[in-house]
């Protein structure tokens, strides 16, 4: 019987170059893996492959040297252990994200919590070609979120409190982007918001809560990292509002499957198209939703 090997890599098998071989992608969310479901990978690991794992740069993990007569019933043994076999092709991919402020003390948004929802609303949804999310806790990025499709990064928006400060300068010297400003002569302290990056760095180092803030969401279009390496950008204002998030994302999609071209991704869509485009689209769901 002909095997489909396509339809075998869009459920997770890659070939390998052993005949009849494959290595096995297994689904991820936000690197997350239980105890149990790490001991049923081991189980699988040891009885169907060769007693190892690989975990790809995509916090995702994958079983190499399972072979093809054998994927029905190593199918059968993962489900049975509460793990899921991943996906590949043209379609979203594994979502990324680091641990967030439900564990890291410098995370300002859940990135767990959303990198469950995002795969819920759009985890393997079929596309021109395949689709990163990534979600990274905040200005450390340590999940990188330019380098996705779409990325989204925590920020805060610092706003002054100018009965707490005592005008000591901290905030302007740990300021990245030198958007602060501090006139103590005149009991003044400005920010530059064209300039602000939404880090929070003001608000950690204020000795006396002098800056507050909301946190929120910093989103990135069309990261790249690949064959051709492009930064993704940032053209909007922070969003606050999940259901405003999950309506840019809707609308982001719904363009890449307009206009892109069969094997097309994002950013060279983008490229080809027009990035006045996508802001257009993009900017009218905050302008309807304000």
């Amino acid at each position: 019987m002909a095997v489909d090997y396509k339809e075998l890599k869009k459920g997770g098998f890659m070939r390998q170059r052993q005949k009849d071989c494959f290595s096995m992608r297994l689904k991820s969310v936000g690197g997350h893996f239980t105890a149990a479901q790490l001991g049923t990978i081991q189980q699988v690991a040891e009885k169907f492959g060769k007693g190892y794992v690989h975990l790809t740069s995509r916090q995702g993990i994958e079983i190499p040297f399972i072979r093809l007569e054998d994927i029905d019933e190593v199918k059968k043994a993962l489900h049975e252990g509460g793990v899921s076999v991943g996906v590949c092709g043209p379609r979203v991919r594994t979502i990324t994200a680091c641990q967030g402020c439900a564990v890291c003390a410098s995370g300002l948004i859940d990135t767990q919590k959303l990198a469950n929802e995002f795969d819920k609303r759009y985890g393997g949804r079929e596309l021109p070609h395949k689709f990163k999310f990534g979600f990274t806790g905040c200005h450390n990025n340590c999940l990188k979120a330019e380098e996705n499709d779409v990325g989204v990064k925590g920020g805060i928006k610092p706003q002054w409190a100018q009965d707490n400060c005592t005008f000591c300068g901290v905030c302007e010297a740990v300021c990245p982007e030198k958007a602060i400003t501090v006139d103590a002569a005149n009991g003044e302290v400005r920010i530059d918001r064209d300039k602000c990056v939404y880090c929070g760095k003001c608000i950690k180092s204020c000795p006396t809560d002098a800056w507050q803030g909301k946190a929120g969401f910093v989103i990135s279009f069309g990261g790249l990292y690949g064959n051709r390496i492009a930064v993704g950008r940032h053209f909007l204002p922070i969003v606050f509002e999940e259901e405003k998030l999950y309506a840019i994302v809707d609308a982001t999609l719904a363009f890449f499957e307009e206009y892109a071209k069969p094997s097309e991704r994002f950013a060279n869509c983008l490229d080809r198209v027009g990035w006045d485009k996508l802001e257009k689209r993009v900017e009218e769901i905050l302008c309807v939703r304000k």
